[in-house]
């Protein structure tokens, strides 16, 4: 009898180590399509020659990759000031990013313009 809940002890450890793999795999996977979603966008932003322009169309998928970040430590991060940093990270990312996107709105330059 003392076999079989060692067996299930054994068991029940084994379960738990999966699951903590698995967490942790979702976590990389979930990472890793953030930096592969934030290179094509900063690899494909419209770029015109304008440096001021190019920055902010090439800085708007890196800080959407920030957040895309911030939410898998939200999803599978347990440390409070972790979860707190990426909690920061969603409302200023997306405020730097609503601040280009306003700006490119107002700057675009005719193509005469364009150095």
């Amino acid at each position: 009898m003392k076999w079989i809940w060692t067996l299930l002890i054994l068991a029940l450890g084994v379960n738990a180590v999966g699951q903590a793999h698995s967490v942790a795999q979702e976590f990389m996977d979930a990472m890793d399509a953030s930096m592969s979603k934030m290179q094509k966008g900063m690899t494909s932003a419209p770029m015109n020659g304008d440096v001021d322009h190019d920055f902010a169309t090439m800085m708007i998928p890196h800080h959407q990759g920030a957040i895309d970040m911030a939410k898998a430590e939200l999803s599978y991060g347990k440390d409070p000031v972790m979860r707190r940093l990426a909690q920061e990270i969603l409302v200023d990312q997306q405020s730097e990013i609503d601040a280009m996107q306003l700006w490119l709105s107002k700057t675009q330059l005719p193509d005469a313009k364009k150095e």
